[in-house]
């Protein structure tokens, strides 16, 4: 699996993007996945529900099959979170797997920046930032692209994991 990576600061534009990207990727005839980071507690369950109630009783692992979807939650449990390697071991193989997050990780990642945020780039610091996708003009080093070329990005993108 190709595994390529999305960074920037909050409110940069990263899940708007890669919102864009998936369907450009899937008419490409590609299987795409993707891995979001959250940085704050979140569920996906609701209380009352026979599943929140099982994890509740200590459960570390809840299938949920339907005729639809299926989800695997797994509770942590005091253990530590797991690394993106370990992550990508537990998904199903794809062409390309988003990742959104991880700015750290040693992946290829694209820095999204808006900078209305009046945040800094944080290229200089990763070595791991191929690219810069701004809504203005960055001088860098690094290619740049703008923010609303989406088809542009993909094909970037596309072409960096020689999946064209």
């Amino acid at each position: 699996m190709k595994v390529f990576g999305f960074a920037g600061y909050s409110g940069a534009g990263k899940t708007t993007l890669i919102e864009q990207l998936i369907p450009r990727f899937v008419m490409e005839g590609l299987r795409v996945s993707l891995i979001k980071h959250a940085h704050h507690d979140f569920d996906l369950d609701r209380p009352g529900k026979d599943s929140y109630r099982h994890r509740e009783a200590g459960a570390t692992e809840v299938f949920l099959v339907s005729r639809q979807r299926w989800v695997l939650m797994h509770e942590l449990r005091g253990q530590p979170e797991p690394s993106l390697d370990e992550q990508l071991a537990h998904m199903s193989p794809c062409d390309l797997v988003l990742v959104e997050g991880f700015k750290n990780t040693a992946i290829p990642k694209m820095e999204v920046h808006r900078q209305a945020n009046g945040k800094p780039l944080i290229y200089p610091e990763n070595v791991h930032i191929v690219a810069l996708a701004s809504d203005c003009r960055q001088e860098s080093p690094l290619p740049w692209l703008a923010l609303d070329d989406v088809d542009g990005i993909a094909a970037f993108i596309l072409h960096h994991q020689g999946l064209i």
